[in-house]
């Protein structure tokens, strides 16, 4: 059984957008802290929190969907994790950034359509950073050249929404591919460093994510933390000053 996370975000502020990066996580660790969030949220014990991580290897299917020959012929060291929503069959694993906000909808607009495509239009500016032209799929997520490059998948409750964004930064295993995530052929889908000429970095799309996320939703990051104390030794120069 996966440890749960412990990380939690800033107490609410209006406007405000805490980041939590978690590094590389399990699915179903990540699961559990996002449910803890949206009920904190929902409560207004926290401001608006976006996710930032990298699963490992995973194999997410709908409750009830997952037959006995797919969990045997998983390869090693790969996870098999049912959910309650979503698609049938989905892939998480390493070369992927999954950004999962939760965030309140405002009252006049708890339309997950428009939510949905709030977040595409996050990852179409990302991309346009790189000098990458995406698109909207017709059935949803970002696609580059007529191929899939990132999948969304969102829900709400009482206002309050969450799942969020996988943009494949890297191709999926080959082992992965045999698998048709989603029901794609392997064909349809691409990764970023496709059609990128710059080295794929995360941390850098992290960047990107962050900053086009709060100009799309109109939030903003806190402050940051004022410098510390340098102390009283500050006040006396040391030799050769």
């Amino acid at each position: 059984m996966s440890e749960p996370l412990e990380p939690t975000s800033r107490p609410f502020v209006a406007g405000q957008l805490d980041v939590l990066r978690l590094g590389r996580v399990p699915f179903a660790s990540v699961l559990d802290l996002q449910r803890r969030l949206v009920e904190r949220r929902g409560a207004r014990g926290i401001c608006d929190t976006l996710m930032l991580c990298e699963h490992d290897p995973t194999v997410v299917v709908r409750r009830g969907t997952a037959p006995d020959e797919l969990a045997r012929s998983l390869p090693p060291g790969v996870d098999l994790v049912e959910v309650e929503h979503g698609d049938a069959l989905a892939w998480h694993g390493p070369g992927q950034l999954v950004a999962r906000p939760i965030v309140a909808l405002p009252p006049r607009a708890r339309d997950l359509d428009g939510y949905r495509r709030d977040l595409e239009e996050v990852v179409l500016r990302t991309l346009a950073e790189v000098e990458i032209e995406g698109e909207r799929g017709a059935g949803g997520g970002v696609w580059v050249a007529g191929r899939e490059v990132c999948t969304i998948d969102v829900a709400q409750r009482d206002g309050i929404a969450w799942g969020g964004l996988t943009l494949r930064l890297l191709a999926d295993p080959p082992a992965v591919q045999a698998l048709r995530p989603l029901g794609l052929d392997p064909a349809r889908r691409a990764c970023v460093e496709e059609f990128c000429e710059l080295p794929v970095r995360t941390l850098l799309f992290e960047v990107l994510v962050v900053k086009h996320l709060c100009d799309v939703l109109d939030l903003e990051l806190p402050p940051p933390p004022p410098p510390p104390d340098p102390g009283p030794l500050a006040l006396f120069p040391g030799p050769g000053a």
